[in-house]
């Protein structure tokens, strides 16, 4: 038995046509957004709440948490907003959730002058950097855990979290499905590109968040039951899950943000099937920093990445045999075929228009 759920992180224009980041928006101007948005009750104990009670609901801010000179969280410099679905049974289910979930979120925020954009890249603040400076307290937190201190990278990076996973699997097995899904995640992850923009125009390639990030930020994480079924690794590839609900759930994160979402379902199909094959050898602890860079660069057309895309493809659809979900393969093999991304599109719009505001305003136009 599967069960599925999608994280989805929304970056926004303000009412001025500008990029809403950290540099330009406040916790309040997107707090105002997520005030208006429902509760529902019976989403918990599955979705997490963390301990600065941002997490309330299906949306919350997704951001950078200041704290006094003690554990006292005094503000978040907002990124933008994130949607987490709820766990499903079945891939349709959290299609059907976040779509439903984005509509809302898109309805509410133009109420306050906001529209969500396709984005997996800051197209302005090449970096994050903290004002007023880290105090001594927030120092000495982000140095107990290695993976926080790459919020540089996370605050100008955006993507999706796709959650899977399998009843009664031992923890030897989970942790074994996470290192192929990083050993495999440079030949998937160009089925995503959204990141050609940098700095103010257009990058030399597809996919700059996977550039700067994975490598630095994990590929996947496995989450465990206990301390001690941990594994040593930077960056971590296993966490122990934070509410029960977590407990053997695999979150593959190397992905670009993606405006149509019938391409997170047929991933998330994907990453089933790489679950269910049993053909595939390969195996990495930690994300290979110079494929996914190369993967970046060129995608499909680089012919490893595009050989080891295809015989990826080609394991899962194996895989999944009689399974209704390998239908959703067939977008994917339909992206392989073109050799193309959503980046090529992004890069042709801002070739015709000369404006990054203007080929973003064309995003989410079919969700």
């Amino acid at each position: 038995m599967f069960f599925f759920g999608i994280e989805h992180e929304v970056a926004f224009l303000n009412q001025e046509g500008k990029f809403a980041d950290f540099s330009r928006t406040k916790f309040a101007d997107f707090n105002q957004i997520i005030e208006k948005l429902p509760t529902y009750p019976s989403d918990y104990p599955q979705l997490r709440v963390g301990d600065a009670g941002i997490k309330q609901k299906r949306w919350y801010i997704e951001g950078f948490e200041r704290f006094a000179d003690s554990d006292e969280v005094i503000d978040c410099l907002p990124k933008g907003i994130e949607i987490r679905t709820t766990i499903h049974s079945d891939i349709q289910g959290a299609l059907t959730e976040l779509s439903a979930s984005f509509q809302l979120l898109r309805e509410v925020a133009a109420k306050f002058g906001f529209s969500p954009v396709l984005i997996s890249f800051n197209p302005d603040n090449r970096v994050f950097e903290p004002q007023p400076p880290l105090n001594d307290y927030e120092i000495r937190y982000l140095q107990g855990y290695p993976d926080e201190q790459t919020a540089n990278i996370y605050m100008v990076t955006y993507g999706p979290d796709l959650n899977i996973s399998v009843a009664n699997l031992s923890t030897e097995r989970l942790i074994d499905i996470g290192r192929k899904l990083t050993y495999y995640s440079p030949y998937i992850v160009p089925f995503s590109y959204s990141s050609p923009f940098y700095d103010g125009g257009l990058w030399p390639g597809l996919s700059v968040r996977t550039f700067v990030r994975t490598g630095k930020r994990p590929a996947a994480i496995v989450f465990v039951e206990k301390a001690e079924q941990l594994i040593a690794s930077v960056p971590s590839l296993t966490k122990v899950a934070r509410i029960p609900a977590e407990v053997g759930r695999i979150e593959f994160k190397a992905f670009d943000s993606c405006d149509d979402f019938s391409i997170y379902a047929a991933l998330l199909a994907l990453l089933k099937g790489l679950i269910l094959d049993e053909t595939l050898p390969g195996r990495a602890t930690v994300p290979d920093a110079a494929l996914h860079q190369l993967s970046a660069k060129a995608g499909f057309s680089n012919e490893d990445i595009f050989l080891n895309a295809t015989k990826v493809l080609q394991a899962a659809e194996f895989a999944l045999k009689d399974d209704p979900d390998i239908n959703y393969l067939k977008l994917l093999k339909t992206l392989l075929a073109d050799g193309k991304t959503k980046s090529h599109e992004l890069i042709e719009i801002y070739q015709r228009l000369g404006s990054i505001a203007a080929v973003l305003k064309q995003t989410y136009s079919e969700v």
